[in-house]
Order: structure tokens, then C-alpha cells, then sequence
């Protein structure tokens, strides 16, 4: 075995250890289920700890992470992870976290062809075309880079007020509120987009379910 394995199986022995000496029934009461009050739909990146940067424990986070923070209305995996979260753990928090630097929307602003991910990226090229004449009147290029990051999360957080899942929830009066933040990783800070939506009526008429 590499160093490196070994070293990650020795971390968690003393992750183990550090954890019941604070508290030996900390895993005896994580088992016992999960009541976590927010939904993180975060980057893939490695470098975007959900837990680690909110200071959340294990089982205060239900956590749903891909390429740049998509949230695609035909992507099982994430409609799966939302409704389990909305209808089974009745979280009252999703927050759509995305990250400065973003490789994923990186790529979306150039023409490079990377392989299956093309397809996947395609989407976010999607959002760049609904504001290309804000993004591209923008002429630093590392300013278009964070206006575009920060337009992408807004553009999910109204994907997700635009779910079936979401819009039930708010039609039978469940308190469930979904944001909108920004990570740097150049300095370990949020920012709060202030993009904060409780209801569909913040959506345009025709995205407004009848149930």
C-alpha cells in the first residue's frame, strides 16, 4: 500500500479516537438517524469542504456535490437527494454553494473540448447565453470569471424554486428556504448572494405550480 493510503486509514483511527474521547456515545448517537436542518448542493472541488467551512458537525449537513453546482432538472441523482431531504428529513435550509475559481464554470467561458464533461458543461454554457451581454461587457476577465461564478449559483437557486419537490413543500406549509452563497477559497470567507427564496411566487407565473 502507498504512503498515502496508509496515512488515511491511520487518520481515521484517530479521528475515531478524538471523537469518543470528546464524547463516547458519538457514534452510538449518530446511528441512531440523521435530523440535519440544511441541504448543501456544492462544488465537486475538493478544496469546498461543506462541514469544515460552517463549522457543522456530522449530521447537521446533508450534502449533494457536482461539477460546479448544477442543478439539472433531469439529474436523478440530485432530484433524489433533494427529495429525501425536503419530504423525509424536512430540512428548512438549502443552500447552493458555489466557489470562486470554479474549474467547471472556467471552462464554460472557453471552447475547449475536455471529454464527457462537454456535455455536462454544456449546461452552464446555457446560463453564460441567458446573460451574455452582462457577462461580456465585462472586461477584465478575471471580474467576468466572479460575476459569472456568482450568476451560475443565482440561476440554480431558481432551478431549485422551479422543482416539483420544492414547490409542493411551500404549498403544503412547510418552512423551507433556499440560498444562494459564494465560497473563496483565497480567503476561507462566504458571501451571502442575498438570494433568498421562501415562496414561488418569487418565480415567473409560468414556472408557478397548481397543485
Amino acid at each position: 500500500m502507498s504512503d498515502f493510503y496508509k496515512r488515511i486509514l491511520e487518520n481515521n483511527k484517530t479521528w475515531v479516537e478524538n471523537n469518543l474521547a470528546n464524547d463516547p456515545h458519538f457514534f452510538e448517537s449518530l446511528a441512531k438517524g440523521q435530523t440535519p436542518p440544511l441541504l448543501w448542493i456544492g462544488c465537486s472541488d475538493s478544496r469546498v469542504p461543506a462541514n469544515e467551512l460552517i463549522g457543522a458537525k456530522p449530521g447537521e449537513v446533508f450534502v449533494h456535490r457536482n461539477i460546479a453546482n448544477m442543478v439539472v432538472h433531469t439529474d436523478m441523482n440530485m432530484l433524489s437527494v433533494l427529495d429525501y431531504a425536503v419530504n423525509i428529513l424536512k430540512v428548512k435550509h438549502v443552500i447552493v454553494c458555489g466557489h470562486y475559481g470554479c474549474g467547471g464554470v472556467h471552462a464554460a467561458m472557453k471552447n475547449d473540448s475536455i471529454g464527457i464533461i462537454d456535455n455536462w458543461i454544456r449546461h452552464i454554457k446555457d446560463v453564460y447565453r441567458m446573460h451574455q451581454k452582462e457577462l461580456d461587457s465585462i472586461t477584465d476577465e478575471k471580474e467576468r470569471f466572479n460575476a459569472f461564478v456568482e450568476i451560475n449559483v443565482k440561476e440554480q437557486v431558481f432551478d431549485l424554486s422551479k422543482t416539483s419537490i420544492v414547490q409542493s413543500a411551500w404549498k403544503s406549509g412547510q418552512d423551507l428556504t433556499i440560498h444562494g452563497w459564494v465560497y473563496g477559497l483565497n480567503s476561507g470567507f462566504v458571501t451571502d448572494l442575498e438570494v433568498n427564496i421562501s415562496s414561488n411566487t418569487d418565480l415567473d407565473e409560468v414556472y408557478q405550480l397548481k397543485f
